[in-house]
C-alpha cells in the first residue's frame, strides 16, 4: 500500500526493524560503468493493459519509463526476468506491484531500489551517486512530492554509540614528513603538487610538507590504515601505480601503518557528561529539504566530488552533464571552485533548455554562489551562449553588481540591453549567495538575491524568446569561448521552465545548500524524557571544517512532555575529546520546558560555529559534553590565567594614508581644472566609485584602487584636451595641430612638462619622488610615443599628452596623502 505523504517536516522516529534485502543481482559486480542511454535498443511502445489508478498512470511517467530500457533495468527486471519485475512490459499494473515493495514513497531516497544504484548496481552513468540522485528525484516524482513543488525531510532515530578512543591528527606535520611524505613527493608528485604540469588536487605530493599534511589527513585512516584512500586507490583501483599495484599498496599501507603507530589514541575523559556519538553520514540528509522544484529542467549539486563530469540529477531526459575543464577543483561539502576553467555541456544536451523553455517562454536560473572577488568584470557565472556577442542567456557580474542578459524580441542577439543590479546597492559580495534571475513575457526580467527582490526595473519590457539558438552550449564560470572568465565556488545551479515567484524564490533561499545534516544526539540516557535529542543542523563547510548550527532540544515520541530540564555548558567533541576552538555554546545556561517546548522543539541558540575537519566525513565522530544537564553535573576548573605577555611594541602609524572615492574625484578636479559634473567625468565616475578606496587606512589598499584610479585618470585627461578653451589655458602656447615631430620639439616639451609636474606634484607628501625624476620618466614616455615619425595618424599629439597626465594624474599622487 502506497506510504502517506506530507509537504511539511516530520518530527517521527521510523524505526529500523531489519535489515532491508537486497535485490537480485543482475551481473554481481558493484562496479560502476557507463553506458550509453540508448545501449541495447528502445523497448516498444507499452501496449499492456491500462493503468488501472491515477497512482499507476504516475508510476508509469515518472519511473517505469525511465527505467525500461535494456542498458537500465530492462535487461534483467522486465518480463519473464528476475525478481523483482518492477519494469515489466507485459502489464503496468503488475509492474507497479512489484515496485511498491522496493521504493519508499514517504522517503525516497531511503528506498530499496535507490540504495542497491548507489551501490553501484547497473547505474547508467560513470557515478553511482549521480544515477541515486536521479532515482530519488523520479520516485520522488511519483510519490507526488513536486505536487507542491518540494522535497520533505524526515527525521529518523540514529543508531546508538558511546564516543571510543580515537587516534588524532597531530597538529605539526614532522611525523607526516618522515613516514608517508616522502613515498608521495616520490611516486604522486607528477599529478598531486602544485607545480605539476597537470596539477590536480588534492596536493598531497607538494613538496611544501605543511601543505601536503593538510590535503593527506582526509585521505588516511589512522585506525585501520589498509583503509586508507591512499592505498585503495593503488590496491583495488590501480592508480597511477609505479610498478606493482599489490606491491605499491603494500609500501603505501606500510608508511601509514609506520605514522599512524607513533600517534598515542585519545580517551574519553570519565568525568565528562556525554551524550551518545555521531558521524556527519549518521544524520538526515537536510539539504534541499523544503526546495521548490516543479519546474526543474535541469539541476547540479555537484556531488560526486571527483572526477571530471558534474552530473544534471534533475532526472529530466536527456542529462545535461557538465565537462570540467581548466583549474577546476572539487570542495568538500559538494561544489567545485573554478579560478581558471569552466564547466561545459555539450550542444546536443544542451537543446532541452531550449527546446523545454520555449515550450513555456519563462525560465528561471537559480546559483548558489561565492564569487572569489568584487573585482571581476564581464564575468560569466551561468551562460547559455554561443560566443561572447550572442546568446539565449546570461547571469554574470560585473564588480559589486549582477547582470542579466535574455535573448527576446525586445532585445538583440546579445541580450541586450541588459538588466544589472544598482552599483550603489552592492548587491554582489565575495561571499556564497543565492541568486535567482526570471524572466517571463509579462513581468519581463527580474533579480533576487538571498531570497529578496532587489528592485531593479527591466530597462525592457518582457517579450518573446521564439528567436533562441538551439545550437548553443551551456557553460559555468566562463564564456564558450573561454575569454570571460569568472572565479567562484559553485554549490547549485538549477534552471526551471517557469519563472519562479518570490514566495517560490525565498522557499528556495531557506532550504539552504550544500551537503547539510541533522545530527541528531541522544540524550534519552542523561533526562527523563522518551527518545530526547539535541539536533544540530551540520555541514561539510569547506574542505577543512564543519559548520554546526541551530542546536535543538527535540523528542521524536509526540506525546514526550519535558517539565524542566536544566542544560548549560554545551561543547562539541571530536573524536574522543572536546575540540580547543569553537566552542560557541559553552555559556549556553537555560532550561527545558512545556512552555517552551513546541512542536519542533525547544531552540537552544541563533548562533553557529566552525570547528576543525579532522579525519573527513566518513571517519569523524562527534559527541557533545555539558557542564549540566538534568541531573548530570560535570564541575569544571577554570585553569589559572597565564601572566600577559609584555604589550608589543606598537607599530607606529603610517605617514600617509588613502584618498577615499569623493577626495579622489575632487583632487582629479582640481588638478586639471575639470568639472566633476563634465557628462563623461561624472559616468566614468559613478561606474568605478565602487572600485575607489572607502577607508583612508593604507593597510586596506587592494590591487582594484590603481585600476579605477586609472580608468577616472584618463576620463579627466581626455576631458581636459578635448575641452580647446580649457587646454589652451592650461598648457599656454603649446601647438595641439601640429604633428608629434613639431609639436614636441625642446619648447613644446617644457610647455607640457612643466604644467603636468608643476601642477601636479606641488608638495604632496613630503616621500613623493623627486619631480626631476618623474619630469624625466614623463619625458621618455612622450619620445617614445611621438617616435611615429610622418607616419603618425591624426590626432596624435592630443593621444600623447592625453597619455602624460593620465600617466602622472593616475599615479600615487592622486591615490595617497
Amino acid at each position: 500500500m502506497r506510504s502517506g505523504y506530507t509537504h511539511k517536516t516530520l518530527l517521527r522516529a521510523t524505526a529500523t526493524l531489519g535489515l532491508l534485502a537486497l535485490l537480485a543481482g543482475c551481473g554481481g559486480g558493484a562496479k560502476t560503468t557507463e553506458n550509453p542511454v540508448t545501449s541495447g535498443g528502445t523497448p516498444p511502445a507499452y501496449s499492456g493493459p491500462a493503468p488501472a489508478t491515477a497512482d499507476v498512470q504516475s508510476f508509469k511517467i515518472n519511473l517505469w519509463d525511465n527505467l525500461k530500457a535494456s542498458n537500465r533495468c530492462g535487461q534483467c527486471h522486465g518480463t519473464g526476468g528476475q525478481a523483482p519485475p518492477f519494469v515489466r512490459q507485459d502489464d503496468i499494473n503488475l509492474a507497479y506491484s512489484a515496485a511498491n515493495g522496493i521504493v519508499d514513497l514517504a522517503s525516497p531516497r531511503d528506498s530499496r531500489l535507490v540504495a542497491k544504484v548507489a551501490g553501484g548496481h547497473n547505474c547508467w552513468l560513470a557515478s553511482a551517486d549521480a544515477c541515486a540522485d536521479i532515482l530519488t528525484t523520479w520516485i520522488s516524482n511519483w510519490a507526488g512530492a513536486t505536487a507542491g513543488g518540494g522535497a520533505t525531510v524526515e527525521l529518523k532515530a540514529p543508531p546508538l554509540r558511546d564516543p571510543g578512543a580515537s587516534k588524532n591528527f597531530p597538529v605539526d606535520s614532522g611525523l607526516f614528513g618522515t613516514t608517508v611524505h616522502p613515498l608521495v613527493t616520490q611516486y604522486c608528485a607528477r599529478c598531486h603538487a602544485p607545480a605539476a604540469a597537470s596539477a590536480q588536487s588534492p596536493y598531497f605530493a607538494s613538496p611544501d610538507v605543511s601543505e601536503a599534511y593538510a590535503a593527506a589527513r582526509v585521505k588516511i585512516n589512522l585506525d585501520q590504515p589498509e583503509q586508507s584512500r591512499l592505498v585503495e586507490r593503488l590496491r583495488s583501483e590501480l592508480h597511477n601505480c609505479w610498478t606493482d599495484c599489490t606491491a605499491n599498496a603494500n609500501e603505501m599501507e606500510a608508511a601509514i601503518r609506520a605514522f599512524a603507530g607513533s600517534i598515542a589514541p585519545t580517551q574519553v575523559d570519565p568525568s565528562l557528561v556525554l551524550s551518545k556519538a555521531l558521524r556527519l553520514y549518521d544524520g538526515t540528509v537536510a539539504s534541499g529539504g523544503n526546495r521548490y522544484n516543479r519546474n526543474v529542467v535541469g539541476l547540479w549539486e555537484f556531488k560526486t566530488g571527483t572526477g571530471s563530469v558534474a552530473y544534471d540529477t534533475s532526472g529530466v531526459e536527456p542529462a545535461l552533464n557538465l565537462t570540467l575543464s581548466g583549474d577546476v577543483t572539487w570542495m568538500g561539502g559538494w561544489g567545485i571552485n573554478i579560478k581558471r576553467g569552466k564547466a561545459q555541456g555539450s550542444t546536443s544536451s544542451s537543446r532541452k533548455l531550449h527546446d523545454l523553455i520555449q515550450s513555456t517562454g519563462e525560465y528561471s536560473v537559480e546559483a548558489w554562489v561565492a564569487p572569489g572577488n568584487v573585482a571581476q568584470e564581464e564575468a560569466r557565472i551561468v551562460s547559455y551562449s554561443g560566443g561572447t556577442t550572442s546568446r539565449n542567456f546570461m547571469l554574470g557580474q560585473t564588480l559589486y553588481s549582477y547582470d542579466f542578459f535574455n535573448r527576446a524580441s525586445t532585445t538583440d542577439a546579445a541580450g541586450d540591453p541588459k538588466l544589472t543590479t544598482s552599483d550603489d546597492d552592492e548587491d554582489l559580495q565575495a561571499t556564497l549567495q543565492h541568486v535567482v534571475a526570471t524572466f517571463d513575457p509579462v513581468n519581463g526580467r527580474r533579480l533576487y538575491v538571498n531570497g529578496e527582490y532587489t528592485d531593479d526595473p527591466d530597462p525592457t519590457r518582457g517579450g518573446t524568446i521564439a528567436d533562441w539558438d538551439d545550437t548553443f552550449a551551456f557553460v559555468l564560470g566562463n564564456e564558450v569561448s573561454g575569454d570571460r572568465q569568472f572565479e567562484g565556488i559553485f554549490r547549485l545551479v538549477a534552471v526551471h521552465n517557469r519563472a519562479l515567484t518570490a514566495d517560490q524564490v525565498q522557499q528556495n533561499f531557506q532550504a539552504g545548500v550544500g551537503e547539510k545534516y541533522y545530527l541528531l544526539f541522544s540524550v534519552s540516557h542523561l533526562v527523563d524524557m522518551p527518545q530526547a535529542y539535541i539536533m544540530f543542523e551540520v555541514s561539510q563547510f569547506d574542505s577543512y571544517s564543519y559548520l554546526f548550527d541551530k542546536p535543538t532540544f527535540i523528542s521524536l515520541d509526540s506525546s514526550a512532555r519535558t517539565g524542566s530540564i536544566p542544560i548549560a555548558g554545551m561543547r562539541i567533541g571530536v573524536n574522543g575529546g572536546e575540540v580547543d576552538v569553537g566552542q560557541a555554546y559553552r555559556t549556553l545556561d537555560a532550561a527545558i520546558t512545556d512552555s517552551e517546548f513546541g512542536p519542533l522543539g525547544q531552540p537552544l541558540s541563533n548562533i553557529g560555529t566552525v570547528i576543525e575537519l579532522e579525519k573527513g566525513p566518513e571517519l569523524d565522530e562527534f559527541f557533545l559534553t555539558f557542564d549540566v544537564l538534568g541531573s548530570h553535573r560535570n564541575v569544571r576548573t577554570d585553569p589559572v590565567p597565564l601572566a600577559p605577555a609584555p604589550p608589543p611594541d606598537v607599530r607606529r602609524a603610517a605617514d600617509v594614508g588613502l584618498r577615499i572615492f569623493d577626495e579622489v574625484n575632487a583632487t582629479m578636479s582640481e588638478l586639471t581644472g575639470v568639472s566633476t559634473t563634465q557628462p563623461a567625468v561624472r559616468a566614468t565616475y559613478e561606474q568605478v566609485k565602487q572600485a575607489l578606496p572607502t577607508i583612508e587606512s593604507i593597510d586596506t589598499f587592494v590591487s582594484a584602487h590603481p585600476v579605477a584610479v586609472a580608468q577616472l585618470s584618463i576620463q579627466y585627461c581626455d576631458a581636459l584636451v578635448d575641452d580647446t578653451t580649457a587646454r589652451a589655458a592650461y598648457f599656454p602656447g603649446f601647438s595641439f595641430g601640429s604633428a608629434p615631430s613639431q609639436a614636441f620639439n625642446a619648447a613644446g616639451r617644457s610647455i607640457v612638462l612643466d604644467a603636468l609636474v608643476g601642477r601636479m606634484m606641488a608638495s604632496n607628501v613630503a616621500t613623493e619622488p623627486d619631480a626631476a625624476g618623474v619630469r624625466s620618466d614623463l619625458d621618455a614616455l612622450i619620445t617614445r610615443l611621438a617616435a611615429c615619425g610622418t607616419s603618425c595618424p591624426a590626432g596624435r599629439t592630443e593621444t600623447i599628452v592625453k597619455a602624460s597626465c593620465a600617466a602622472l594624474l593616475g599615479s600615487a599622487v592622486t591615490l595617497v596623502h
